[in-house]
């Protein structure tokens, strides 16, 4: 059972059996919204704010520690996870070390939270987010670029989706936002890995590590809560932290890097939008990883349509179109875009 499931894995992963559609047909067969019947939520301020010093007590009831157990190859869900039968011990004692350093980490302030967010008014055009330095729409301040879809589709009437389909298009009568966001855990990690490290305590270096990437996307969540309510389409808190983790709520946070928006140097209209530079020790490096590393950047999507979704493959004329579009080279958008190529 276990080489048959293999193989169907094999086969499936083969890039050769999944076919591309053209790029224009792509665009023929986008999400599809009617928008002059949608009126787009409105934030309480356009432009960003910014916090620094953010007491981490508040986001325990937001971590989600299943990713934590998977960092250490222990496959399953939090908190069934513990009693179950092949690792269920294991998974006690991880998570009894890891909320030792987690409590260290509070108590003893070893790390701060920063959250960095704003709102800008946008519309789309095509696969492109414009946005604009004021309500007005009047001087464009930068533009998001989106890929799409074009891996087949075993349902014919599914659309091809583009993060830009979630905004409303520049031709409609709908006035939208867009929400912009960079938080982070990571300052003073390396200063106590160091000590650990230093008394050859390896084990303990690796749990802060980890706890500390745990509580930069508990941070992302809290963030996100709070830009939900800002937005003005969610008026009180989700009152069921598990519902929170499952993302049951409206609207999406898809980040550079990740399926829906593989390219990495999108990182960098965000972070200069935010002025991150300006108020915070983050930063980009060459390849556009955020340094510290216990940190998450991305966008923030209203419609109750966004949902989130893999890219996938692509072919040579959506690469040419996207460079383009970015004003780089080609060369250059096939080097971020690398693994999405056929």
């Amino acid at each position: 059972e276990t080489q048959k499931e293999q193989e169907d894995i094999r086969a499936n992963y083969n890039p050769t059996n999944h076919k591309l559609i053209s790029f224009s047909e792509a665009q023929s067969k986008s999400l599809r919204i009617n928008w002059d019947e949608y009126s787009a939520p409105k934030p309480e301020f356009i432009g960003a704010r910014h916090q620094t010093n953010f007491n981490l007590s508040s986001l325990v009831s937001f971590i989600d520690w299943s990713p934590f157990f998977h960092a250490w190859e222990l496959r399953g869900s939090y908190p069934r996870i513990l009693s179950d039968k092949s690792v269920g011990d294991e998974a006690k004692t991880l998570l009894k070390d890891g909320e030792k350093i987690l409590n260290k980490i509070i108590e003893q302030k070893w790390l701060s939270g920063e959250i960095h967010y704003g709102f800008f008014p946008a519309q789309s055009i095509n696969e492109d987010i414009i946005l604009y330095t004021d309500e007005s729409r009047s001087n464009e301040l930068a533009r998001l670029h989106t890929l799409r879809q074009q891996t087949t589709k075993r349902d014919p009437n599914k659309p091809y989706y583009a993060l830009s389909d979630f905004v409303a298009p520049l031709d409609s009568s709908t006035l939208d936002y867009i929400g912009l966001f960079a938080v982070s855990t990571g300052n003073g990690v390396d200063k106590y890995t160091e000590i650990f490290e230093k008394n050859h305590d390896d084990y303990n270096s690796i749990l802060l590590k980890s706890i500390a990437d745990r509580l930069a996307e508990a941070l992302a969540e809290y963030t996100h809560e709070l830009v939900r309510k800002e937005w003005g389409y969610e008026k009180e808190p989700t009152p069921n932290k598990e519902d929170l983790i499952r993302e049951k709520y409206q609207g999406i946070r898809p980040a550079p890097g990740y399926p829906a928006c593989p390219d990495h140097s999108e990182k960098r209209t965000i972070f200069t939008l935010l002025e991150i530079e300006k108020y915070s020790k983050m930063h980009l490096t060459e390849s556009c990883a955020i340094w510290p590393a216990s940190s998450v950047s991305g966008m923030y999507f209203s419609s109750p349509e966004s949902r989130y979704f893999s890219v996938g493959k692509i072919d040579r004329n959506q690469v040419a179109c996207y460079a383009k579009r970015k004003q780089i080279t080609t060369t250059e958008a096939e080097r971020w875009l690398a693994p999405q190529l056929r």
